[in-house]
């Protein structure tokens, strides 16, 4: 396995803040699994909307709030 990008002590604490009172560590590396895998949906296509803004390497908020569908979490020209 590489190099973990998310501390699996914060994921235990995330999932049993959402009302778990126990949380196996399977439970606890699938979800560190899955959002690695949602981060770099997100970037990529975030990556793309900046390009498409003429920006090749500047993501901003923007970019990453149109890749969850929610165009109105960001302040509009």
């Amino acid at each position: 396995m590489g190099e973990r990008r998310f501390s699996l002590y914060d994921i235990e604490q995330f999932i049993k803040e959402a009302g778990a009172e126990r949380v196996t560590e399977d439970a606890v590396e699938d979800l560190e699994k899955e959002l690695e895998k949602l981060c770099d949906l997100v970037t990529k296509k975030a990556i793309r909307y900046a390009e498409h803004a003429g920006r090749k390497k500047l993501i901003r908020e923007e970019d990453i709030m149109l890749t969850m569908g929610n165009e109105d979490s960001y302040a509009k020209p």
